[in-house]
């Protein structure tokens, strides 16, 4: 009898520590075993590339916000602003499907299947890839509407029209770099989404000056040069990483006959679908309330919009340590469940925790300290916006320290398929808590009711997220390909009483 079969047969879950076809990959550049070695060490040595190209995408961003603050003024920055939390929308309608295949290729990797794997990514690529060429038509055609529901300043309205159709059409490969990126991350290689992250940058930020301006032989399209910067530097980019994926032989590959994987199975794209749909979701949710603080904020004049914009700008950076933990402790959490070490489990959850706090508090003490040298660079010191910007900052900004530490408590029960969970957290605290207060507190408050929903929405969220962890049923079952077997899924719930809860 075999050892999946007794393990089957006692209840517990399989042991897969000794199972390495092989096929597995082994010494491909940048990729890490998760399953093994201190935790501390393995999910900060993880951690740091993917905080890297966190650190690239927003000083990219932040470098072409002041290009375009300083070319063209504050209406143009207020209507950047406005598209970009449009775009982070439109990315919550198919992002979902991605993460639920990183968490199945990071679980697939902990069982050494690399086969499972593949079939998950592809499925992955062709319904992101479907998704966004859709989403990027509907967008293009309904850009106007979509900018009259925000209430976009009248003076802002034509700028933020171009800008949005542009990105619009970078859509899909923006998408699908970051696809790939997180395909990557969940085989444990994060160095390699850090050098091409690099590479975007800096096509991006070089390119928007001379195509804002038109310099050189370059044509003066204004804020649309803004947008078609990001647009060519997405294509070459993705271009570079697909054909490096292939010269390595990096394990997400697909040749030959695997090229069918690409055409969604119909038992993964259910998995995939019954799973990505809530995660996606949550984007959506988080999207649609920056929506509604964006409408509630543009109400009060151009100078608030751009402290706001500008504040955004600074939260990108504090926010930053929080995205690249919970990345790290997703795609590690993930492969120690497919390799059944749930001992491991808990601790990477703990060093999660203590990381996010020291690295996020600080990044919220340097932002502070430094708050006004830094927003000169996007709008002028006499600018009245910059005030409101300085006072927005010390009302909110502490708040990304619970949301970082609601970031690991669900990238870990993410990470085993549990999704409907954060996403019912994330209506409550943003929706009756978040723009509730803002509503009903701003006749007392005026515009601090809005400042101030920020961290009572975080702390919201964050008492949910710590009652779910310490309670929730999440350790039960598993987020597995789907194979002829129903017994194998089954097979790889957690042994019961094996994982103590912590944090």
């Amino acid at each position: 009898m075999s050892d999946l079969q007794s393990d089957r047969q006692r209840g517990g879950a399989p042991d897969f520590s000794n199972t390495s076809p092989p096929d597995r990959p082994r010494g491909k550049p940048g990729q890490r075993d998760l399953t093994a070695g201190h935790i501390g060490r393995t999910l900060l040595a993880f951690a740091l590339p993917t905080l890297g190209s966190n650190i690239l995408q927003s000083l990219n961003g932040s470098i072409n916000a002041i290009w375009v603050g300083r070319y063209l003024g504050e209406g143009a920055l207020a209507a950047t602003s406005n598209a970009n939390i449009i775009m982070f929308l439109t990315f919550g309608a198919v992002f979902g499907f991605g993460m639920a295949a990183t968490i199945l290729v990071g679980q697939s990797f902990g069982r050494h299947d690399l086969e499972g794997a593949r079939r998950a990514f592809g499925s992955a690529v062709g319904l992101v890839l479907g998704g966004a060429i859709v989403i990027a038509a509907l967008g293009w055609v309904f850009a106007p509407e979509i900018l009259h529901l925000l209430a976009t300043p009248g003076d802002a309205m034509p700028l933020a029209l171009a800008y949005l159709r542009v990105i619009f059409l970078g859509l899909p490969a923006s998408m699908m770099m970051v696809l790939l990126m997180m395909g990557l991350r969940g085989t444990g290689d994060s160095m390699t989404p850090l050098w091409f992250m690099l590479l975007s940058a800096i096509l991006d930020s070089g390119l928007n000056p001379l195509l804002i301006a038109g310099i050189g032989p370059f044509p003066q399209m204004g804020i649309a040069g803004s947008a078609m910067a990001t647009l060519v530097a997405s294509h070459v980019s993705l271009l570079g990483l697909i054909i490096y994926i292939y010269k390595r032989d990096l394990p997400l590959r697909l040749r030959g006959n695997e090229l069918r994987y690409l055409i969604p199975e119909r038992a993964l794209t259910g998995t995939i679908v019954r799973k990505g749909l809530p995660m996606g979701a949550q984007m959506l949710v988080m999207s649609t309330a920056g929506l509604a603080m964006v409408g509630l904020v543009n109400r009060l004049g151009v100078d608030t919009a751009a402290a706001y914009a500008v504040s955004q700008q600074l939260w990108t950076y504090i926010q930053m340590p929080a995205l690249a933990i919970g990345a790290a402790v997703s795609s590690m959490a993930a492969q120690n469940i497919g390799a059944g070490r749930w001992d491991r489990v808990g601790d990477i959850t703990k060093y999660g925790l203590l990381f996010n706090v020291a690295l996020t508090g600080a990044m919220v003490g340097v932002v502070i300290l430094f708050d006004r040298p830094v927003m000169t660079l996007f709008i002028g010191s006499d600018s009245p916006a910059l005030p409101i910007a300085r006072h927005i900052q010390l009302i909110a900004s502490w708040n990304f320290i619970l949301f970082g530490m609601t970031m690991v408590l669900f990238s870990t029960v993410r990470a085993n398929g549990a999704v409907i969970a954060p996403l019912i957290a994330l209506i409550v605290a943003l929706y009756p808590v978040r723009i509730g207060f803002a509503l009903l507190a701003k006749p007392w408050l005026g515009a601090n009711a809005l400042w101030w929903s920020f961290p009572l929405g975080s702390l919201a969220t964050l008492a949910i997220a710590v009652g779910y962890y310490r309670y929730g049923n999440w350790r039960k079952g598993a987020l597995v390909v789907p194979d002829d077997s129903e017994e194998q899924a089954h097979g790889m719930s957690e042994p019961g009483g094996r994982l103590q809860p912590t944090g």
